[in-house]
């Protein structure tokens, strides 16, 4: 039967022998015997043990999870547990990762659309996007308040142009107008705007914001803090 050496077993199994030593200081790779000089000799099933040690640290689990399953009398009980537990860290470990991975393709869409870049910059993207899940939650109320009273309008045309009845179209209209007032007053209420010049946060009054020129992300404002006139990013305000 063949005797291996640490080094021999760490060669066998592409780790270091500082690893080997390791698995033997933690008592879950013991070897079958010494030689007459004190060398550690290790035994088949010692190779297959550490083989088995290295796969399943190549799965995640701890040492201690592992030296747990070789003290159990039915491992069979145990391993599906700690295969569950490491599939969980694992999966956690992978939402985190995405988490950083979208955040960084958005970093990198919201420079491409930077004409003039500095540290500032990104300190408003990273705002921005902080922001972005409570602003989308703005904009969903928005829609989902919308789209009734445009079903509304579309229904009120055809009922004129069909039968020639008007007065509902007219009623449209006067409930379309204290909507719009209200839905207008909500959305300025929690939203604000980073000047690309100064860098500051600031509102807007009503009357501006409502009539300024605007894309789906920006608005072309007056920085209230530094006078300066352009396209501003429009944040959350936080209420």
């Amino acid at each position: 039967m063949s005797k291996y050496t640490t080094g021999e077993m760490a060669k066998l199994c592409g780790v270091t022998v500082r690893t080997v030593q390791y698995y033997d200081g933690r008592g879950i790779l013991v070897p079958s015997e010494l030689s007459e000089g004190g060398r550690r000799l290790y035994s088949e099933e010692n190779l297959k043990r550490l083989k088995l040690i290295c796969f399943l640290r190549e799965l995640g689990l701890p040492i201690n999870s592992i030296s747990q399953l070789f003290s159990e009398e039915d491992p069979g009980s145990v391993i599906s547990l700690l295969i569950d537990q490491q599939e969980a860290a694992v999966r956690e470990e992978l939402d985190k990762e995405q988490r950083k991975l979208d955040k960084l393709t958005d970093l990198k869409r919201e420079l491409k659309a930077i004409r003039y870049f500095s540290l500032e910059s990104i300190t408003d993207i990273a705002r921005v996007m902080e922001n972005r899940k409570n602003l989308s939650k703005v904009h969903t109320i928005m829609l989902a308040t919308g789209i009734p009273f445009t079903l509304l309008e579309v229904g009120a045309i055809i009922l004129w142009i069909v039968t020639g009845i008007w007065w509902p179209f007219f009623a449209y209209l006067a409930a379309a107008v204290p909507y719009g007032i209200w839905v207008s007053r909500y959305y300025f209420s929690r939203v604000a705007y980073i000047c690309p010049q100064c860098h500051e946060v600031f509102k807007p009054n009503f009357k501006e914001a409502f009539f300024a020129r605007h894309t789906p992300h920006t608005r072309k404002l007056t920085c209230t803090a530094c006078g300066h006139h352009g396209f501003c990013v429009e944040t959350w305000e936080g209420k």
